[in-house]
């Protein structure tokens, strides 16, 4: 029995493939959304993504920062390596190319509220 997770947003383009009958574990999204969290952060960024690495559909990878804004997108090369960019101003533009979407950053973060820093 293997390792299955559970990303906070799927996006697959065509059929769905499941592992079983349950339909809980897709088995070929093309892009996968985790929302950061002080608790997760290092998890997502490290282990959870050399598991997601290993679907040969993942092409986007996309980190959301929960306490901030700022987005990191992975995408996957044709050599198989993977690229970083990141968006952190409001009228930064983060291009799914896989799926033909531009998302604004402004966009994603409307009407979240921050916690203020006592050193801020």
């Amino acid at each position: 029995m293997g390792l299955y997770t559970y990303p906070d947003v799927s996006i697959v383009c065509g059929e769905p493939k499941f592992r079983d009958e349950r339909r809980r574990t897709l088995l070929n999204p093309i892009v996968i959304v985790e929302v950061l969290s002080p608790s997760t952060e290092g998890y997502d960024r490290g282990r959870k993504f050399e598991y997601y690495k290993e679907l040969e559909s993942l092409a986007e990878y996309l980190l959301v920062a929960s306490d901030h804004m700022h987005a990191d997108l992975f995408t996957r090369q044709p050599d198989g390596r993977w690229i970083l960019s990141s968006a952190e101003r409001p009228g930064d533009a983060i291009e799914l190319v896989s799926i033909g979407c531009r998302l604004i950053l402004a966009d994603i973060y409307e009407k979240v509220e921050f916690e203020r820093s006592e050193q801020a």
